[in-house]
């Protein structure tokens, strides 16, 4: 057989593989009172969604706040959304808690199992509505006036920018605040990050990142809200501009991709993730993180990658507000890597 035969068996061969593999279907998940997790990732949670793997959902998310709030920030009843409404309304009771977001889901990846990791691409996310608000208490909370509502933020959504006061405007870079597994043991509050990943609160997970999360539990048990429309590293007040989104998410099972914290990638950056009580516990540990990631996938001694996280890599403090954990994240450029 010549070469050029062999070459025209060969591409055959790779549409008709091609052709068997299917199309990724994309599933709508709206937030209903039915449709959502409030407070809590759990592995008891009955599947909102069930898809399979590398399948698309189009999901709906709510911003983390009740009518009665937003209506004392100042906003108007026609603004409050109905979903928001019916699922305050609804959801009550032991169907709450111990947290306080409103996450949708959970949805079950098929073929998702413990020791595996859930890839999850964010394809887009939209802004459905043009406000947020911001709250005040956190980390410092003495700079915080008593009893002064949230404060309402108008989104311009077509120059994706918010003015904060007049001369000061904040570009918007909206990504999800929240999302995660269920984790092994028990009914976990929605308000700590933790290995589930969970309320991450990592600003660098807009459109057009990867992030993978250690699955503990069949299935995965995805759950994702509190949408945010910007937010500084720290989130120092406890609220970003907190806001509902709707996305795309890919969701994919990784077999063989054992990680103990969830990872991330951006156009830019690799990101090694940690979550503990302790600052300086979390910060070595996604230290480590990116040091046992590069030796993994670089050909590097650990020497070498701490070297290399010190002279080219951004350690940054996710968010102080979470309580008990804090979040530390480590971001390393990709342009170092010239492929030399």
């Amino acid at each position: 057989m010549t070469k050029a035969a062999v070459l025209v068996v060969a591409c055959a061969a790779v549409v008709t593989v091609a052709a068997q593999t299917p199309a990724p279907r994309t599933h709508r998940l709206e937030a209903t009172p039915s449709t959502v997790a409030v407070g809590y990732y759990w592995a008891e949670a009955k599947p909102a969604l069930r898809i399979a793997s590398g399948d698309i959902v189009d999901v709906d998310t709510l911003l983390t706040n009740n009518p009665a709030g937003l209506a004392r920030a100042g906003l108007p009843d026609d603004k409050i959304q109905g979903s928001l409404k019916s699922i305050v309304g609804e959801v009550t009771g032991d169907r709450r808690g111990p947290g306080g977001h409103i996450l949708t889901g959970p949805v079950y990846v098929e073929g998702a199992a413990a020791g595996d990791a859930l890839e999850v691409k964010i394809l887009s996310i939209d802004l459905p509505i043009d406000y947020g608000y911001n709250g005040c208490s956190g980390f410092v909370p003495e700079n915080c006036e008593r009893g002064t509502p949230a404060r309402i933020l108008m989104l311009d959504r077509t120059a994706m920018t918010s003015e904060f006061a007049p001369g000061i405007v904040i570009p918007l870079k909206p990504f999800f605040g929240s999302m995660g597994v269920a984790p092994e043991l028990g009914r976990v509050s929605s308000n700590p990050p933790g290995r589930h990943a969970g309320n991450m609160d990592n600003k660098e997970l807009v459109a057009g990142s990867t992030l993978y999360i250690p699955v503990f539990v069949p299935g995965a048990l995805f759950e994702i809200g509190d949408g945010h429309a910007a937010q500084g590293d720290g989130e120092v007040d406890q609220t970003a501009i907190e806001t509902s989104l709707r996305g795309r998410l890919q969701l994919t099972v990784r077999k063989g991709m054992a990680l103990n914290f969830p990872r991330a990638e951006t156009a830019t950056d690799y990101i090694s993730m940690a979550f503990d009580p302790d600052l300086t516990r979390a910060t070595t540990m996604a230290i480590q993180e990116m040091v046992d990631f590069l030796a993994a996938t670089r050909n590097m001694s650990k020497h070498q990658a701490y070297q290399l996280i010190s002279v080219a890599g951004n350690v940054a403090i996710t968010q102080l507000v979470d309580k008990p954990n804090h979040g530390v994240h480590v971001r390393l450029p990709k342009s170092i890597f010239t492929g030399r």
